[in-house]
């Protein structure tokens, strides 16, 4: 407790740390940011999502390397893969919820899912290159593919890197918050 607030009449630890918290500190680390810490990976201690669900912030060039490393600890599942924009101006981001299988049982009601969130913020003025998880989890092709149609976010290393939701002609990025809907779009015949 600081000593400010131990001076503070009415102002209890818990009510301390809530501040802390509102005034930008910064998150506890998780068990998997603790193990990717004392594994030397390089990351960034995010919020917990509005589930506890714990996560972690990664430079594009090291996704490939802890999500291998997160793998063989056992996170052998990408429940998702899906990209937002922060808007205008700001960062697009790529996430991935990762879980890990094997601790699910018959009766998981007494069991906590271990599961994390991988986020890469990418500048939307800048390199929108992240490598393809394919080669891992075969489950992203179509993820890593909608992404990309929709955001503009490119994945390195994918085997059919084309759009899957709006036509191969389709100018702009349609889920981006600063995208410019066309007055129309013309269909080409198919003969």
């Amino acid at each position: 407790m600081s000593e400010e607030t131990a001076n503070t009449p009415g102002k209890s630890p818990t009510q301390e740390t809530q501040i802390e918290k509102a005034e930008g500190s910064v998150p506890e680390p998780g068990q998997t940011s603790k193990w990717l810490e004392k594994k030397g990976f390089n990351h960034k201690i995010l919020e917990k999502d509005h589930l506890e669900v714990e996560t972690i912030g990664i430079e594009p060039n090291h996704l490939i390397d802890v999500a291998e490393a997160l793998k063989e600890d056992g996170f052998n599942y990408l429940q998702c893969q899906g990209g937002y924009d922060e808007g205008p101006g700001q960062k697009l981001v790529c996430f991935y919820h990762l879980i890990a299988m094997k601790d699910l049982t018959e009766d998981d009601s007494k069991i906590k899912i271990r599961e994390v969130r991988l986020k890469v913020f990418l500048s939307r003025d800048g390199d929108l290159r992240v490598p393809s998880l394919y080669k891992l989890f075969r489950g992203s092709d179509w993820q890593e593919r909608e992404t990309y149609d929709m955001f503009g976010i490119n994945f390195e290393g994918h085997p059919h890197p084309k759009r899957l939701l709006m036509p191969e002609d389709w100018k702009g990025w349609p889920l981006r918050k600063d995208y410019v809907q066309p007055d129309f779009y013309e269909m080409q015949d198919a003969f």
